[in-house]
């Protein structure tokens, strides 16, 4: 999951202390209803330690305690990919920034979704992917099975 949409709001901001704009916890909501609604309910949770990422993760309204790790504060995909094979639990949810969580999903997946904005992964977007794996750590590029993709603006006006 890319964060959802954060604010430009406070110029003497730091990128990493950015919060969401008004959409992006809208979105947030939604995305956590979305999960909900088709059973893609993680068991951990892994998310970048930046403020947005944080407020998305706050914003799904999850019954977990999430990972935030600075590692994942624009992590490429080598990052990722590294992160994800340590996990531990059955579902597992990262949260990060594009360019990397983009790049990210394409590498993880056998067959792209058939989505224009997949292309461009827009704040928010999600993909929910299987893989036939006993562990995290047997994790392969391009072994990913898409289940499902969305982006916010197909839940919530």
């Amino acid at each position: 999951m890319r964060h959802a949409k954060s604010s430009w709001d406070s110029p003497t901001l730091s990128d990493h202390e950015r919060p969401l704009n008004a959409r992006g916890t809208r979105s947030a909501r939604a995305l956590g209803d979305w999960l909900r609604t088709n059973d893609f309910l993680p068991d951990e949770a892994l998310v970048s330690d930046a403020t947005r990422t944080q407020e998305t993760m706050a914003g799904l309204n999850l019954t977990l305690a999430p990972k935030f790790l600075s590692a994942l504060y624009h992590a490429g995909p080598d990052v990722m990919f590294e992160t994800l094979k340590s996990a531990t639990g059955q579902v597992v949810l990262i949260i990060g920034h594009n360019p990397g969580i983009a790049e990210f999903a394409s590498a993880l997946v056998t067959k792209i979704p058939d989505h224009l904005r997949f292309y461009d992964y827009p704040t928010g977007a999600t993909l929910v992917a299987d893989f036939e794996i006993a562990s995290w750590t047997d994790l392969m590029p391009a072994t990913g099975h898409v289940r499902a993709f969305v982006i916010p603006r197909e839940l919530v006006d």
